[in-house]
């Protein structure tokens, strides 16, 4: 039997006064997922999280999380999940403690449970020794430390993140990153809304694509390092045939990407890369140039928006 998805939105169709936001959405994430959710400003990617977050409701379709619907059960869905907006607030005269303690006392957290789930909140984002410290005292990168610790104070199952890393300085988003991996390799299903690829890159293992409000290419499709589907090998050819596709198509070789005389190319699921460079050869193709690769973030997006 196959589990259900952890997040489940179908034909979600979303209008604001003026304007129709979501157009009949629909997807599907597993649990222990990082789903990056990319596109351009203005594509609908924050009225999708609230929607997903029980915040505003779509007037059609269906969303559930953790086998609980949004429509019917928002209390039950906030209490599963960690939203983190993208213009957070903080009470600036509280400490960290503080503020940990009445985010998990707002989530319906008793008053035994409070204090170890704060201890345990303040170190996952490696707060311990800034405890006692006033909010309005952190930096902005420890500031957005201090609310994704808000959201996650509770023990959720899926964290939601809305342009997190925005404003950030380099050490404040690496450190973001890695934050991110930690809590994904402990089973959250994470979705991280953002319009710029290279801070998703180290941590998604699904990409989703929303553009004027729809779902994009192919819905949610592997990416980063959740690509696991074949070998990547970036190639150059000298004079290459005008047939180049139908050449690769024949010995069974995915062309990916072309620009010029260089191409990225999939091979065949199992294939090492000595059997496809001897693939090509035997296809009467001029190599010049052979480099195995990993798929990124912006070659999952680029083949994505070719579609």
């Amino acid at each position: 039997m196959t589990a259900a998805p952890m997040i489940d939105v179908r034909g979600v169709v979303y209008d604001y006064p003026t304007a129709r936001a979501l157009h009949g959405v629909s997807f599907t994430v597993e649990a222990g997922a990082v789903l990056a959710m990319v596109g351009p400003n203005g594509a609908g990617k924050t009225t999708l999280l609230r929607c997903m977050a029980a915040l505003d409701n779509p007037i059609e379709g269906e969303i559930t999380v953790a086998g609980l619907d949004t429509r019917t059960d928002p209390r039950g869905v906030h209490a599963a999940i960690g939203y983190l907006p993208d213009f957070f607030g903080l009470y600036e005269e509280l400490s960290v403690r503080q503020a940990l303690t009445y985010a998990a006392r707002s989530r319906g957290m008793s008053t035994v449970d409070t204090p170890k789930a704060v201890d345990e909140a303040a170190a996952r984002v490696q707060l311990t020794d800034r405890i006692e410290m006033r909010a309005g005292e952190l930096s902005r990168g420890l500031k957005q430390r201090l609310a994704i610790a808000q959201t996650i104070v509770h023990r959720p199952r899926v964290l939601l993140l809305d342009e997190p890393a925005a404003g950030l300085d380099p050490e404040a988003r690496r450190s973001l990153s890695d934050l991110i991996l930690r809590l994904a390799g402990e089973g959250m299903t994470i979705v991280v809304s953002s319009h710029i690829l290279a801070e998703l890159e180290d941590y998604s293992t699904r990409m989703l694509m929303i553009r004027d409000g729809a779902v994009a290419g192919g819905g949610v499709v592997a990416a980063g390092s959740g690509a696991r589907d074949g070998l990547r090998v970036s190639v150059s050819f000298t004079d290459p045939p005008e047939d180049l596709t139908d050449r690769l198509t024949a010995i069974g070789v995915t062309l990916e990407r072309q620009e010029g005389d260089e191409v990225l190319l999939l091979a065949p699921d199992g294939e090492d890369d000595a059997a496809l460079l001897a693939r090509l050869i035997g296809a009467g193709l001029k190599v010049r140039a052979f480099q195995p690769t990993r798929r990124t973030l912006e070659d999952a997006y680029l083949a994505e928006v070719t579609r």
